[in-house]
């Protein structure tokens, strides 16, 4: 079925195209989802929500912006970071370390996750502690600069200071892995 085929039936609430649209994208939708919330059954209930509102929400999508699965893996991934940001997810998962990240995308098995966690260990090495304790906040646990800031007693313009600086050194050492 051709994308433009997909969002007319999708548009006129076809049961069948519906259908098709999980069986096609079910998997890689997931997989966005997995990548951000670890936990696979709170992943899946993330991923069963976020399907629903991508067919509920279908008619705001716009063609001349991007294409229907960067528009549905946008909506997978803003759920899964406010599921992680929810206070029921937030206060159970902040206490993982960059290990836990990097080691637990390596374990479930998945190749494209653990193609895309390979050299992520080495590059944070090269980081200072501040810039990695940062980094890994931001990026791995879904902290907000505001919410370093204020939990850390961190002012918000060293935050964002170290966040520049960090991407910086990430960038200078891409090329290595």
């Amino acid at each position: 079925m051709q994308e433009d085929e997909l969002i007319a039936g999708l548009r006129g609430k076809d049961r069948k195209t519906t259908e098709y649209l999980y069986e096609k994208y079910s998997r890689a939708l997931f997989a966005v989802i997995s990548r951000i919330v670890s936990d696979s059954d709170i992943a899946e209930e993330v991923f069963h929500d976020a399907f629903i509102k991508i067919i509920r929400k279908i008619d705001s999508y716009d063609e001349s912006k991007g294409r229907l699965y960067t528009w549905m893996s946008n909506i997978c991934r803003n759920a899964a970071i406010d599921k992680l940001r929810s206070k029921e997810i937030s206060q159970s998962t902040k206490t993982n370390t960059i290990d836990d990240f990097v080691y637990g995308l390596e374990s479930q098995s998945g190749t494209m996750e653990t193609i895309e966690a390979i050299g992520v260990k080495e590059l944070m090495d090269n980081l200072s502690e501040d810039q990695r304790f940062i980094i890994e906040y931001i990026y791995f646990k879904g902290y907000t600069h505001s919410e370093i800031s204020e939990e850390f007693d961190i002012p918000l313009g060293t935050v964002k200071s170290r966040v520049r600086a960090a991407l910086q050194v990430l960038k200078k050492n891409l090329d290595r892995i």
